[in-house]
């Protein structure tokens, strides 16, 4: 079972101006928590409770004042890590390495929400990785699969041929999601990657590693996910739990 949870949560998120002009993106308010409370929760749910949080730019520092010890979140131990610079998500991985003790990690995006229940899958990890992709109407914002043969994924035991990112023309409408699971040579990998055209070292490049190596695996979220990384997708998964709280009174 995976025990260290990882949690990216650097960018400056331009594409949120003027919102993160006054704080981190994934501290931005979804309905009644910061944004970063509910990856976490994520990890917590599957049996987590041991969170590196890698974070970057000018307010890196207001994390300490939001989620503290980590204990009010259900979490042993919370790990701060600082990206110095924009180097991408397989960068930011890799800051979390000192805190990892050499063993297997699951890495989550900081603005990904969530009501997918991943304990199953993170109990039963053995080795390689595993990528969870949801279908979406929008593929051409992530890295989207092709899988082998070519048809969408009612079979579990179809493998994924390529993993291709933003493509123009994308070759299924399954997107690969900011939830991953590695095994512990995630870490030697990542200083086997090439930065990209635009300098980053990309998780697409990390996770075709896998893939080169027979290694990769996947699954499908169940239930609700996004990204919040628009002001739509922001307003929509606020309006989501807002439903979800409105339907528990």
């Amino acid at each position: 079972m995976i025990k260290t949870g990882i949690v990216c949560g650097g960018g400056l998120g331009t594409r949120l101006y003027p919102l993160t002009y006054a704080t981190n993106k994934h501290l931005l308010p979804v309905y009644d928590k910061p944004m970063v409370y509910y990856p976490i929760q994520t990890l917590v749910n599957a049996g987590i409770k041991d969170v590196v949080i890698v974070t970057g730019g000018p307010h890196a520092g207001h994390y300490m004042q939001v989620l503290r010890d980590g204990k009010d979140l259900g979490l042993d131990h919370i790990y701060y890590s600082f990206q110095a610079q924009e180097g991408g998500i397989s960068e930011a991985i890799a800051c979390a390495e000192p805190y990892a003790g050499g063993k297997d990690v699951a890495v989550i995006l900081g603005d990904n929400c969530t009501d997918a229940d991943i304990s199953k899958e993170v109990k039963e990890f053995k080795d390689g990785a595993t990528i969870f992709l949801k279908r979406v109407d929008d593929p051409e914002r992530f890295g989207v699969v092709k899988f082998a043969p070519e048809r969408y994924p009612d079979d579990p035991e179809l493998t994924v041929e390529e993993i291709v990112e933003k493509p123009s023309n994308p070759p299924s409408n399954f997107a690969v999601t900011g939830l991953y699971l590695y095994d512990k040579s995630v870490f030697d990998r990542i200083r086997n990657l090439k930065p990209s055209a635009r300098g980053e070292l990309e998780v697409t490049d990390l996770n075709n590693s896998y893939l080169k190596d027979g290694k990769l695996k996947w699954s499908t979220l169940e239930g609700y996910w996004r990204d919040c990384g628009t002001f739509e997708t922001l307003l929509e998964t606020s309006n989501y739990w807002r439903g979800l709280k409105g339907k528990e009174r």
